[in-house]
């Protein structure tokens, strides 16, 4: 077995996860809202331990060094892992509404372009990994679609701009949690790599430091990334290119993961998101006119 684009595997795991989706649509919904709320939680904590779990299985197992890299949470799947069980359960509209835009956007993501598993040099040997990988980014976007189309959550336009926010605290978390990584020693310190991302020693780093040459996502977010932020201002390496840290992902994030969720919005809150756009779209006009009436 090997996983590659479009190639049989790559389809089979894509629908084994959508028959997982429908089966447990088919199971649930005609059952009580307690059994839905209950069933759905118990996924996302078996989705928390089986991070942890993963310790018992190569290449976690035999590798110590990737094991004490892994087990934290070094990125945004790996976050969402462990929030979404809180947020669930929270009364929070926004964290839910969040769970269900990062949710839906990381997992199908992770799902279309599994990198991870691509780049594994010997995939029999780290098949388990490879289920893990499905099953734990097949979880991230069927529990909150579940929500939504078992009735337990309905986002909103009118929380929109609260989304961008939410994902950058989890880029700060993500930060912060790699940073600890090296100095607490998990890691190994960037040392003379300070220019170049991948002496950090992560495979998947939610381009907190940039993107790696190549990386079509990273050339996607750069479009929308200020000039201020992709050069070295002071110090020895004053001029030279490289992204600032986090602060190079505000913008991109502000418009692309808005305009993402805008798009979800318009496919489970179409009524109310539609007519918000219909009240925008006529008091643009008034304002048009009246500018129009003045310059006359």
């Amino acid at each position: 077995m090997r996983i590659e684009m479009f190639n049989f595997w790559y389809f089979f795991f894509i629908a084994a996860l959508v028959g997982a989706y429908f089966g447990l649509y088919f199971l649930l919904r005609n059952r009580s809202t307690h059994t839905k709320y209950l069933v759905l939680y118990s996924i996302l904590v078996f989705a928390l331990l089986l991070h942890f779990l993963k310790a018992f299985i190569p290449p976690y197992s035999t590798d110590e060094s990737r094991l004490f890299r892994d087990i934290w949470f070094i990125n945004i799947c790996a976050v969402n892992i462990l929030v979404f069980p809180f947020i669930f359960l929270s009364k929070s509209e926004t964290l839910r509404d969040y769970m269900v835009y990062i949710g839906l956007a990381s997992g199908i993501i992770a799902m279309l372009y599994p990198t991870e598993p691509m780049l594994k040099l010997d995939q029999s040997a780290e098949l388990l990994d490879i289920i893990r990988f499905y099953i734990h980014h097949g979880i991230l976007w069927i529990v909150p679609l579940l929500m939504m189309t078992l009735g337990l959550h309905r986002v909103s336009y009118k929380r929109l701009l609260r989304m961008a926010p939410c994902l950058l605290a989890v880029f700060l978390f993500i930060m912060f949690n790699q940073l600890m990584q090296q100095e607490l020693g998990f890691t190994p310190v960037r040392g003379n790599g300070s220019l170049d991302i991948t002496a950090i020693g992560y495979k998947n780093t939610s381009y907190i430091w940039g993107a790696e040459e190549g990386d079509v996502i990273g050339k996607i977010l750069d479009v929308f990334c200020p000039r201020l932020f992709k050069t070295i201002p002071v110090g020895k390496y004053a001029g030279e290119a490289k992204h600032w840290p986090f602060f190079w992902l505000v913008v991109p994030v502000y418009v692309l993961f808005t305009t993402l969720c805008f798009g979800i919005c318009l496919i489970f809150d179409r009524k109310n998101t539609v007519e918000a756009l219909g009240r925008v779209k006529l008091k643009l006009k008034a304002a048009l006119s009246k500018l129009r009436r003045r310059s006359e």
